[in-house]
């Protein structure tokens, strides 16, 4: 459960800054820039938050490497998807959501990663403690 609503929120986030429909930050700001600059602004930091905190738990937990073979997993499953026929590659806003749904499944496996490695292995993490 502790994955699926870390996923959740990273699906959230990703999808909301960009998707392929009217409803996110990045269409918002391009209609209302001039109008509603101060909202654009919050919001971008509000996002510019919720990106820091998944990607610097990402790093922290699985790294560069671990995030490109997460993505390398995320990759063969579209092809194995694609391969059967049961995912088609020819509509863009598919596209865009198969993106998203790939991103947010790396920053969840990297928010959601000490958790799966302390039931894993039964040994904590311990963070590195600052001088």
């Amino acid at each position: 459960m502790d994955f699926l609503l870390r996923w959740f929120f990273a699906v959230v986030l990703i999808a909301g800054t960009y998707n392929p429909t009217d409803w996110n930050y990045v269409t918002w700001v391009g209609r209302t820039w001039p109008d509603q600059m101060p909202l654009a602004v919050l919001m971008g930091l509000i996002l510019l938050v919720g990106y820091v905190i998944y990607l610097r738990a990402t790093f922290r937990s699985i790294g560069a490497f671990g995030m490109i073979l997460v993505a390398a997993i995320v990759a063969a499953l579209i092809w194995v998807l694609v391969d059967y026929g049961i995912v088609r590659l020819d509509n863009p806003g598919m596209n865009t959501w198969i993106g998203i749904w790939a991103l947010s499944l790396v920053l969840g496996v990297g928010l959601s990663w000490s958790i799966f490695r302390r039931r894993l292995s039964g040994q904590a993490d311990v963070d590195d403690l600052d001088d």
